[in-house]
């Protein structure tokens, strides 16, 4: 590699080298692990699924040895299944989840920003939210508060997972078939993962901070808690259109 490695950890070469041969294996946990088990949501996940799809493609830096179709697979399947334990955490423990209030990212803003994601999209929102930092690692827990109709959460859920998970490594892959953009990827991946992580930290730190700063003020003049409406999704946005 021409560039040397920034920060290592960050690095997929690094990363995948270090799972050896279960790498594949690895990548899907944390895909998995960003929405089934609410964290990863600081991990530039996009970019980690365009690495994985180009570190696949046949050539001299080729870290994954398995056929494309079936790395795409096993994490489009991955990010199917992080959806399903995300709805079922929210659908069992209920609107408790976000009991703690404006505890960092587990806050009231976080949580009425869901709601008013759902609320603008309806159903189509699981889809969407994939896309989205942060929303897609609530979406899932949100949508099970909210009792939404299991069966098309799960259908939205397996075409948002294959769109997004599936569809990025394989978009990385095809890079793979443009030398030097391929080339230029892989020789400064530390760098645009660096970029990656700062662009998805920037707005996390500074609701962070704010979110800190109401507590603060709530605590001093007396916390006012979540209405049930405001924890527990209207079970009709699921059911309307977008921007309807």
């Amino acid at each position: 590699m021409v560039h040397s490695a920034l920060i290592p950890w960050l690095d997929p070469n690094y990363l995948i080298a270090g799972f050896g041969a279960y790498a594949l294996i690895g990548v899907a946990f944390i895909v998995f692990a960003e929405t089934g088990l609410l964290v990863g949501f600081l991990l530039p996940g996009d970019t980690l699924l365009v690495i994985t799809g180009l570190l696949a493609f046949p050539g001299d830096k080729q870290l994954i040895q398995v056929d494309i179709w079936w790395v795409a697979g096993a994490i489009g399947l991955a990010a199917f299944l992080g959806g399903e334990v995300g709805y079922l955490i929210g659908h069992k423990a209920g609107p408790r989840v976000f009991e703690r209030k404006e505890t960092g990212l587990f806050s009231i803003e976080n949580v009425r920003r869901t709601n008013r994601f759902f609320e603008r999209f309806g159903g189509l929102a699981v889809i969407l939210a994939r896309f989205v930092p942060i929303v897609r690692t609530f979406a899932p827990v949100a949508a099970g508060v909210g009792h939404m109709n299991y069966r098309k959460y799960s259908l939205y859920n397996m075409i948002g997972a294959l769109i997004w998970a599936a569809g990025l490594t394989v978009g990385g892959y095809l890079l793979g078939y443009i030398p030097p953009v391929a080339e230029f990827v892989s020789s400064y991946i530390d760098v645009i993962l660096l970029g990656a992580v700062v662009i998805t930290l920037i707005p996390t730190v500074i609701h962070y901070v704010q979110s800190t700063v109401k507590a603060r003020r709530a605590n001093r003049e007396g916390i006012i808690p979540l209405r049930e409406d405001e924890i527990v999704l209207d079970q009709g946005a699921f059911d309307q259109n977008p921007d309807t």
